[in-house]
């Protein structure tokens, strides 16, 4: 991830280079996922509530496609329903 935003990259290109990747607070991996407003890091599962999305300045819009409004709290809740999680 950078600036949390997920992307992915080769191992070869992140080992060789110094792409100033986020990394976990908890061990300093750069193994990180990001989904349903969380990050989450591959080596050591810490789990952490990811930043809000910021409006874009000159539009007021999210600066990157969500797709549908409001989907990611719907599936968010109805995990929540399924996973019985409060």
């Amino acid at each position: 991830m950078r600036d949390e935003t997920q992307v992915l990259i080769c191992p070869d290109c992140q080992r060789a280079c110094d792409l100033d990747l986020d990394a976990c607070p908890s061990c300093a991996s750069t193994s990180l996922i990001r989904r349903l407003g969380e990050v989450e890091c591959r080596s050591c599962g810490s789990v952490r509530q990811a930043r809000p999305e910021e409006p874009h300045v000159a539009t007021g819009k999210p600066s990157r496609s969500t797709g549908a409004p409001g989907l990611p709290a719907e599936v968010e809740a109805a995990l929540d329903r399924v996973l019985g999680r409060s």
